[in-house]
């Protein structure tokens, strides 16, 4: 098939994962695929984000720049339009973005199938965390956005539900979490090769990959390493970046426990994959309830003992003391105290990690079968 990509993101972070993810795997299955989506993405490396637009959101007010999100769309239907023009795609393949209507205005005048990928209720994002000037405006056009594709194509059950409070019915939601590439992380050296790389040899490595934020706990961390990191040979590895790096790393210093602790900042894919293998124990210290965090089918791929918060879009995946040891999200001391589980079982550690890998392979969780199911529901919608 041919299959046309259409977005709205600025940065290249996780987001960018998740399409650059999909293109591969459709690509390896025969179809053809183009990107169609704002100037410059193509050209940025991981962990960019324009700086014009986060100067653009601090010069102007908030209403007028939500305007602008809207004003963006007359811009993207054109350029969708052109690019649907030459390329002639069987369907389109969207990835939901507050505000972004170009993509349903085509599917309308074209009659192209389309389907929407939606990795949160964007309007309750925002309202939360950002604030909305515009408000019911923005609630109105995600309504709109969701009602008005073939398929919504939600990560996990929970924002499924979300989509279904909206008004869209169960025959046009297929759930679709992320997953793993094969290709990408088979190339992992084995614990001991990346930690000798990392100059961590004999170390039990604790592990983070991701922006850290101030709710991922990571101080209750570094003070565990205080506690027990000497006498446990312990280490933590935070890769990645994130606004809590500057007190994270004066806590350490004030514990004491700067060489029991790495944070390397934002580095690529690839490197992540090295990297990443010399954790001996994963953390998904804390997660909102409707996502499907990339991070956690890394680690299942890699084998390593996850811990992870005890919530319903995490039981999608992980079962407690199978192939994770989950925690209550609202008890400081449950990440910690099944850390230190971890630390003090070695066979522990051994038999959640091989069954972690196993869940992976038995729910499929993999970037190809989650392009197998998007033509599959291409297909049925006319494509």
């Amino acid at each position: 098939m041919r299959i046309l990509f259409h977005h709205r993101i600025a940065s290249r972070d996780g987001q960018a994962v998740h399409l650059e993810e999909m293109l591969e795997a459709l690509a390896d299955q025969g179809h053809e695929t183009i990107l169609v989506g704002p100037a410059g993405f193509d050209n940025a490396s991981f962990g960019d984000s324009p700086s014009s637009i986060d100067f653009i959101k601090r010069m102007i007010p908030a209403a007028l720049y939500e305007v602008m999100e809207v004003g963006y769309n007359f811009l993207a239907y054109r350029r969708l339009g052109k690019a649907v023009k030459a390329f002639k795609p069987d369907f389109i393949y969207e990835r939901f973005s507050l505000f972004l209507l170009a993509g349903v205005w085509l599917r309308k005048r074209r009659k192209i199938p389309l389907l929407l990928e939606v990795n949160g209720p964007l309007y309750e994002e925002r309202l939360r965390h950002d604030g909305l000037r515009i408000k019911w405006l923005a609630r109105a056009c995600q309504r709109h956005v969701w009602n008005n594709v073939d398929y919504v194509l939600p990560v996990t059950e929970v924002l499924a539900g979300d989509v279904r409070a909206y008004g869209v019915p169960d025959e046009r939601i297929a759930v679709i979490p992320n997953g793993i590439n094969p290709k990408r992380f088979g190339n992992a050296p084995s614990v001991d090769a990346a930690k000798a790389a990392l100059g961590l040899d004999g170390r039990l490595v604790l592990g983070f990959t991701g922006f850290v934020r101030k709710w991922h706990a990571m101080d209750r961390v570094i003070d565990f390493l205080a506690e027990h990191g000497e006498g446990m040979n312990l280490h933590l590895l935070i890769i990645g970046d994130g606004p809590v790096r500057a007190e994270l790393e004066a806590q350490a210093a004030e514990r004491k426990v700067t060489h029991r602790f790495t944070i390397t900042g934002v580095i690529g894919r690839d490197e992540l994959v090295r990297k990443s293998a010399a954790f001996d124990i994963a953390l998904l210290p804390g997660i909102n309830d409707y996502a499907s965090p990339l991070k956690l089918f890394e680690y299942l791929w890699l084998g390593q003992a996850v811990v992870a918060p005890d919530q319903q879009n995490i039981r999608e995946v992980l079962t407690d003391g199978e192939d994770a040891l989950l925690v209550d999200p609202k008890s400081p001391a449950a990440m910690t105290d099944a850390i230190l589980r971890l630390c003090q079982d070695a066979d522990l550690r051994k038999r959640i990690g091989a069954q972690g890998r196993a869940t992976l392979t038995e729910k499929g969780f993999y970037w190809s079968t989650n392009a197998t199911r998007v033509v599959d529901l291409a297909r049925k919608a006319g494509a």
